[in-house]
């Protein structure tokens, strides 16, 4: 149901999603929820090592992420489907070009400081900071703006997630996004457009 009911507030003390509820514990926020996962299945050490300094490699990515793709990425998601579906008027072009130029910014950052010369962020074997980072830089593309097409190391980088996830796992997963246009020929219940339409746009600010 919506995340601002009731029942959401029993999950998520911030009634926002993500939000996991295992038995009696619950928990919020994406990157906290993937590493209890990880913790408590055991997962496959390259996923979040046991070796502490890899592992503080992926902490660092985690929290530079934060700040920079996800700042910048899902906006475009927000400016050319959500908003206007929302609000009804597309958005001038020039916003558009602001988080762009945003995005360059930290991509090129991600290239030189993160991926450098290796096959992931901290070495030769994926884990949960590729994870984190691929999920937001596809939702440009779901929307038409391919942020690959013009670094390819960034590209190859890609093709080696999709590779070590599993193609067909991969776009399972990210068939929402990359479909995300298809949202623009639904009908929104007008109190819905009027609760989300002012919460995206402060989103913008």
């Amino acid at each position: 149901g919506p995340s601002n009911s009731e029942g959401a507030g029993k999950v998520s003390l911030l009634k926002k999603v993500p939000a996991l509820k295992d038995g009696d514990f619950t928990l919020a926020e994406c990157t906290a929820i993937l590493l209890y996962l990880s913790r408590k299945y055991n997962t496959p050490d390259h996923w979040y090592p046991s070796d502490i300094q890899k592992r503080a490699q992926v902490d660092e990515y985690l929290s530079w992420h934060h700040a920079n793709i996800r700042a910048n990425a899902p906006k475009t998601m927000w400016i050319k489907v959500l908003i206007p579906l929302f609000t009804g008027q597309p958005l001038p072009s020039e916003k558009l070009q602001e988080v762009m130029e945003g995005l360059s910014t930290s991509l090129k950052q991600f290239e030189e400081r993160f991926l450098q010369d290796k096959a992931f962020i901290i070495g030769n074997e994926i884990s949960l900071a590729d994870l984190v980072a691929i999920v937001e830089l596809m939702q440009p593309v779901g929307v038409g703006c391919d942020i690959f097409e013009d670094r390819p190391r960034l590209m190859e980088w890609r093709r080696r997630v999709e590779d070590a996830v599993g193609k067909e796992l991969f776009f399972q997963a990210h068939e929402m996004i990359l479909n995300i246009k298809e949202l623009s020929n639904i009908q929104i219940d007008p109190q819905l457009k009027e609760h989300l339409a002012p919460v995206l746009m402060k989103m913008l600010k």
